[in-house]
């Protein structure tokens, strides 16, 4: 088997992970916030094919940031809805960066021969990072959008609430954009802090693997 097709695998295998940490994590806090939905559909688990969103994992896969399929969430049974809902979105990007920074350490303290095992760090790195940067824009349905809106005054967080039914297509505009006119809205906006954070976790060993791939 090809060195670059064991590569693909391993992109592949860490985009499994990164979606399903991220989206295991949002059901596991709102499962502490009280409500029970992922649960009882079946989403808190591990097993990375019921949380992958097909279009989410292609952006993911070739521009370092996307999405997952949103667990399911009743706000309902939060005992502070704007302060849990904030909680919940906030542990999908956080379970992701929390990752890359433990693949920094060890990147920092063990610099790999290996070099699947090197490419195995970089992606659990720069993928982490941008899926969480990534979810982190306050554009509806991201998780950004959700602590946007809770933390906003109630009218102008109304305001924003009815952004949410055409703010999906804005996304999907500027994906197509950046793909057809090579605009990189969204890689001027995340290329540098998904870098900078690779860098700050990984150290200077993040410079020397970067330099060699």
């Amino acid at each position: 088997m090809s060195v670059y097709v064991l590569a693909w695998i391993i992109r592949i295998a860490v985009l499994l992970f990164a979606v399903t940490i991220h989206e295991y994590a949002h059901g596991r806090v709102a499962l502490a916030m009280g409500d029970p939905t992922a649960k009882n559909a079946g989403r808190l688990t591990l097993n990375p094919i019921t949380h992958i969103d097909p279009i989410g994992a292609i952006c993911l896969i070739f521009f370092n940031f996307g999405w997952a399929k949103p667990v399911p969430v009743n706000m309902r049974y939060f005992k502070d809805i704007r302060r849990d809902t904030v909680l919940m979105a906030l542990a999908g990007p956080v379970s992701n960066l929390t990752a890359a920074f433990i693949a920094g350490l060890i990147l920092q303290f063990d610099l790999p021969q290996s070099p699947l095992y090197q490419l195995l760090l970089i992606y659990m790195l720069i993928m982490n990072i941008g899926l969480g940067l990534f979810n982190l824009l306050p554009i509806p349905p991201l998780d950004g959008s959700h602590v946007l809106e809770n933390i906003l005054p109630p009218s102008a967080a109304w305001k924003f609430h009815q952004m949410r039914s055409y703010a999906p297509f804005i996304l999907i505009g500027i994906l197509i954009l950046d793909y057809y006119l090579q605009l990189n809205i969204l890689g001027r906006i995340l290329n540098y802090p998904i870098m900078k954070l690779a860098r700050l976790f990984g150290g200077d060993n993040f410079d020397i693997l970067m330099g060699h791939l």
